[in-house]
């Protein structure tokens, strides 16, 4: 059966699987500030569902949404999992809490403080058996370094994911957030399959990173790539108007329009969203319009 979605938004070969470049993320799947549990768990089960339905192959996850909540949601939807179905997992992150909480003047994202990393090599290797048994999994298609822990050398922490390959807990091994200088660290200890740093049409500072990957093709996953629901420059509400599309799905469409080795995962925890955000493969921007949104970059800081 042919894989609609594929055909609209292209292919890329991840974990021995060739999966539709327009993914799924999954941390909305998860309570306020990415803590505990979300408020319609059924509807997330669904959301899951749907995705896979629609021609999803490719769900990125990790430990620390909710923590494990996500994770488990994913196995309650579609396990046992298709066959072509890649599921990328990720340890590296702790929590302290939600990374939202409430102040006089409303609510406040502290972002990183409530994700302190962690790349001890036999916390990576805890986690890794963890999320085995949460996803249901023999093997982890693809096991992502979350973040660089500044206190642990780089070589250990992928070298135990390079360990947990050896010995065939991993398929395949992916980073994020890292710079160009800590992929090539890391590449000169074993092969990287996938990158995942944060960009998006009005964020671009993983630039260098993205060369990278093109040039050798190493699968790039843009996060956060619709800015976190920032997309207020006026050139994308233009370009959204007269496609007859919403800002996101022109976001969405820019990033698989940009490059080839390009994997956005938009994620949501509601059908319509998913919907919409997947209807972002159906939009085909003009050269014209590709050079109108290289212009649109943000002047408010990353959070």
């Amino acid at each position: 059966m042919v894989n609609e979605l594929a055909v609209r938004a292209g292919v890329f070969e991840v974990a021995g699987k060739k999966v539709p470049r327009l993914g799924f993320g999954s941390m909305r799947l998860t309570g306020r500030g990415v803590w505990g549990e979300p408020a319609d768990r059924d509807e997330c089960v669904a959301v899951v569902r749907r995705a896979v339905e629609r021609g999803v192959r490719f769900i990125d996850t990790a430990d620390s949404y909710g923590p494990f909540v996500a994770e488990e949601i994913i196995r309650a939807a579609i396990h046992p999992y298709p066959d072509e179905v890649v599921i990328a997992t990720k340890a590296g992150l702790t929590r302290n809490g939600p990374d939202v909480v409430d102040t006089p003047r409303g609510p406040k994202r502290i972002g990183s403080a409530a994700w302190p990393p962690l790349g001890r090599p036999e916390y990576l290797r805890q986690q890794a058996l963890m999320s085995l048994r949460r996803l249901g999994q023999e093997q982890l298609d693809l096991f992502q370094l979350h973040r660089v822990d500044p206190r642990v050398p780089l070589a250990d922490q992928v070298g135990e994911l390079a360990q947990l390959r050896e010995e065939g807990k991993v398929v395949a091994i992916g980073l994020s957030e890292v710079s160009a200088a800590q992929l090539a660290e890391a590449r000169a200890i074993t092969e990287i399959a996938t990158v995942q740093n944060r960009y998006n049409v009005l964020e671009r500072g993983a630039g260098e990173v993205l060369a990278i990957c093109e040039r050798d093709s190493i699968g790039f996953i843009p996060w956060a790539p619709v800015a976190q629901g920032r997309l207020t420059a006026a050139v994308l509400t233009d370009v959204a108007r007269e496609h007859r599309a919403s800002v996101a799905q022109i976001a969405i469409a820019w990033l698989l329009a940009s490059s080839p080795v390009m994997l956005p995962i938009p994620g949501t925890s509601q059908l319509v969203h998913l919907d919409e955000n997947l209807g972002a493969a159906d939009i085909r921007l003009s050269g014209h319009d590709l050079t109108r949104l290289s212009g649109a970059i943000s002047t408010e800081p990353a959070r």
